[in-house]
This record gives structure tokens, sequence and C-alpha cells, in this order.
């Protein structure tokens, strides 16, 4: 059935440990991230085969499909007080910047009789979760008091929110902030989480600090590129997740609309350009399943013209290939769209062991 995902598990596998290489070579361990898949547990088994030691995700009702794999899990969201519970059930650690919410996983800890880990999340910028560096200190006198719970390390997330890059400045002050608490707090941190995809570069160059010792990496792993520059990454695969969706019309039509022109079904009013007669084709696939924005033709020729709910419409005038209804066409996804098409119950999803 069609629209399809498929999955070359080999090719993630090459790209997780070309990753987990490169990172060890830096005394750093990747936390390899399930969220941008749903957590598929084929392909979160096959991040484990390449390297990774820990699994993280967002969401509780993704970890919970990996209980059978035999690595920690960690949530990476700061925890919901709603889910506390299922919070110390299913995750090893958890990223953290609420004393209130830490509070309530050390008492559910003790009635599961458990010890849960943190990380402590510092925000240094991109303004999204984490504690400012001027309150680290206190909050975490707060938090060696907590039974059940064990400060296991600081985190920064950069990029995803104020899109900052992270630099060795950056990264320095959260290695330096480590040292404080280990110093006024006789403790021994081991994990200084620095960031995500976006922070590879700084690993290629030889750049990222001494005393950094864990990356969050997902994008890295499924697209073979970081994500502070867009860069790929040696000896790594683009293709790992392809798109293939079927011709459902193919007619030449004009390419400007007739009559008065109002809003589309998303309330959106379009721009046309009259480039004359095409040969489109319609595929069924749409806004519901993928962002059109996020596909890539494997046939450069196509060009995509437009997409609602449920069609896709593409311009294959220039291309050599005679295409005819019931044929595939297929595409490269950017991350955007292996989320969405994950995410989509439409979307059929294949896994190729090679």
């Amino acid at each position: 059935m069609y629209p399809l995902l498929r999955i070359n598990l080999e090719k993630l596998r090459k790209n997780t440990q070309t990753i987990v290489n490169l990172c060890e070579k830096r005394n750093i361990k990747v936390v390899g991230v399930t969220k941008v898949f749903c957590a598929i547990p084929e392909i979160a088994q096959t991040m484990v085969k390449g390297g990774v030691e820990i699994l993280g995700d967002s969401r509780i009702k993704n970890l919970k499909k990996l209980q059978h794999i035999p690595v920690p899990k960690m949530l990476l969201r700061i925890p919901m007080k709603s889910e506390v519970e299922e919070v110390i059930k299913y995750a090893d650690i958890s990223l953290n910047s609420e004393i209130d919410t830490i509070k309530s996983l050390s008492e559910e800890a003790k009635k599961q009789r458990k010890i849960h880990e943190i990380i402590l999340m510092v925000d240094l910028g991109d303004l999204r979760e984490g504690v400012l560096k001027e309150d680290v200190i206190p909050i975490v006198e707060q938090i060696v008091k907590l039974e059940g719970i064990r400060l296991r390390g600081i985190g920064t997330n950069l990029t995803c929110y104020g899109s900052v890059i992270p630099t060795p400045d950056i990264l320095e002050e959260l290695v330096e902030i480590k040292n404080s608490i280990n110093k006024k707090f006789n403790l021994n941190l081991d994990i200084v989480s620095g960031g995500n995809s976006s922070s590879l570069y700084l690993v290629q160059n030889g750049l990222i600090p001494r005393g950094i010792t864990q990356l969050r990496i997902g994008e890295a792993i499924v697209l073979g590129r970081e994500t502070a520059f867009g860069d790929r990454i040696p000896h790594t695969y683009d293709d790992v997740f392809t798109l293939e969706a079927q011709i459902v019309e193919l007619k030449e039509k004009p390419s400007y609309p007739r009559g008065i022109l109002g809003m589309d079904a998303f309330g959106e009013r379009q721009v046309y350009v009259d480039r004359g007669i095409m040969k489109r084709a319609i595929l069924a696939v749409g806004k519901q399943d993928v962002n059109m924005n996020d596909l890539i033709p494997m046939d450069s020729s196509i060009e995509l013209i437009g997409s609602s709910s449920d069609h896709l419409i593409v311009n294959v005038t220039n291309s050599q290939y005679p295409y005819n209804v019931g044929d595939i066409i297929k595409f490269k996804l950017r991350y955007g769209g292996i989320l969405s098409c994950s995410t989509s119950e439409y979307v059929e999803k294949v896994i190729e062991e090679a």
C-alpha cells in the first residue's frame, strides 16, 4: 500500500556507527534519539547495534515501546507533573529544569522504590528549557537533599528554538558549571550533555571542549548531517528513510487557475505564475501526511507544485521517464518529513534489513 515510508536498517546502523566512533575519539557517549521515527523498536534496536548506549525520546508513550531493549532510557522533554508516575516507571533518567517537578519525581521514586537519575538543564542562550546560570547552585542545593533522586549531570539545549549555534565558549561554560557543582557539593557528576546534532561540527573539527561527555543525537543519525550548518557527515547516508507515493492522475493542464481566486482549504492565499500548459501528476499523499517542503524528489527533474490535505501535485514535464497512472515517485526526506510520515497512520512503514 502507498504512500510508503521505506527504512533501510543497514544504512542506519552504519550512520550510527560512524557518529558513535567520531564521538568516542573525544570521549563522548551518544544518546540515540528515537522521537523522529516514533520509537519504532526495530529502528531503535539498530541504533543500539550501531553503538549507542542510551535511547532517548521526548514522549513516555514512545519509551514504553522500548522497554525490552536492554539499555537505559532517557526522557528528553521536561516531565509533565501529570506523567510523573510513568516517568519513574519507564525512564531511567530524565532532563529537568523545575524544582517542583523534581520534588514530585522524588516522591514517586520513593513509592516505586527506585533511584531516578536526572540531568539538570541549563539555559545558555537558546531560550528553550533550562535554569539560568545564576540559579544552578541554589537548585542543586535542594536536589541533593531529595531521596529517590540522583543528580547525574547537567546539560543544555541549543539550536532547536533560538537557533543559537554551539560554540566552544558556550560549552566551556557548561563544563565550568559542572566543576563548580562538584566542588561545592563534593559530587562527581559524570554527564555533561552538550546538546544535539548541532554540536557535532565541533566534534568533527576538534573544537568541542574537554569535559563534554554526552551528545543527544537524532537527526545526524537518520540524515547523515550536522545541524548547525547543515553539512553532510562523511561516510554517512542521507536516504535511510525514503517516501514512495503513487500517481493517481496524470494530465496536461494549465499552470494558472481559472476564475476568481480566494483562500485554499487551509485558509491561505496562494500566488500562481502562468507558465502555460504543463504535464502534472497528482500523488496520493498530502499535508495530513507530510509537508511538501520536506520532500526531495529522487528524480531531480520533477518540480513540486502544491499540495492539499490528501493530494500532492508535481510537474513532470521535464522528466525523461515516461510516467503513467499507478507509477511510484520516490522522495528523500528532510527531518520534518521523517517525523510526519512516521507519525501518520496513513503512511505504510516498510523496514528493510539491508
